[in-house]
């Protein structure tokens, strides 16, 4: 088989032939970050390549090595896509039902012989300074940064990258029924967007932005409320930040609500804006 260019470009810059721009030029236009405990890599990966690599040529590079979101890797791309939380498990977890879930159904217990020694099964917030820079450094400087779902927990780990989301995770009730409202319909990224429905996790957050950045809200139409944080929560919102931008979107727990198709609309419409195909 004839070698593409990609591949000759690739091949050069990792020998060290070409300089590093050569390599930065071979890039995918975005690079994702996905996949923790909760939220599998591959739900993500599937999701998202429909909705943004296959229906709208975008090309995306999935990762989901954490230690890989950095300055060097985020060179050459033009947008950031995470779709995870803060955590990593280096020791293990306390329950299997995340990851396993059969064992959340009622069967018996593992069992093991000899039996696997206990760990302290704690977690560990990944995002190291230099790497919330990364992202402050990568958007202010002209590049977009797409945060979905679960990132605000992010927020919570590392003042940077909460100054460019603009938001910090609070906590979700379990997985129930919510509509989410558009209650900016001028905006570009809900044009022809309508209020839908969704069951979803619906995760709640202390939002540090202006409120003319929020164009969606998720409410909770039975009158369930979150604690003392009401029915009604962020649902999306979006911002210049520097010479770039940011967008951020709720939903995001399950592929049923990836695909929604009103969902589809509005995430494909806020790849357009970040990449400036939209005003």
């Amino acid at each position: 088989m004839k070698p593409t260019r990609r591949s000759v470009l690739s091949t050069l810059a990792a020998a060290g032939v070409l300089p590093a721009a050569a390599d930065a030029a071979q890039k995918a236009t975005a690079f994702a970050l996905i996949g923790d405990r909760y939220h599998n890599s591959d739900y993500a990966r599937t999701g998202l390549t429909r909705t943004i690599q296959k229906e709208m040529g975008v090309s995306v590079d999935f990762c989901d090595e954490t230690r890989n979101l950095n300055a060097e890797t985020l060179h050459g791309y033009k947008l950031l896509i995470t779709l995870r939380d803060g955590m990593i498990w280096p020791d293990g977890y306390p329950d299997e039902n995340t990851n396993a879930a059969w064992v959340a159904t009622g069967r018996p217990p593992l069992r093991f012989d000899p039996p696997t020694p206990k760990t302290a099964a704690k977690p560990a917030n990944w995002m190291k300074p230099e790497q919330g820079k990364a992202v402050r450094a990568f958007v202010e400087n002209g590049g977009s940064a797409l945060f979905l779902h679960n990132s605000t927990h992010i927020g919570l780990t590392d003042p940077d990258f909460r100054h460019v989301l603009g938001a910090a995770y609070t906590g979700h009730p379990p997985i129930r029924t919510f509509k989410v409202r558009i209650t900016n319909p001028n905006h570009p990224i809900t044009k022809g967007v309508k209020d839908f429905v969704i069951t979803d996790e619906q995760h709640y957050m202390d939002y540090d932005k202006d409120r003319k950045f929020l164009f969606a809200e998720t409410v909770n139409e039975d009158g369930l409320a979150y604690g003392k944080q009401g029915t009604t929560a962020p649902g999306g919102f979006a911002f210049d930040y520097g010479k770039g931008r940011v967008c951020y979107l709720s939903p995001g727990h399950l592929l049923t609500v990836l695909w929604n198709p009103e969902y589809i609309k509005m995430q494909q419409n806020a790849v357009r804006w970040l990449l400036r195909q939209s005003s």
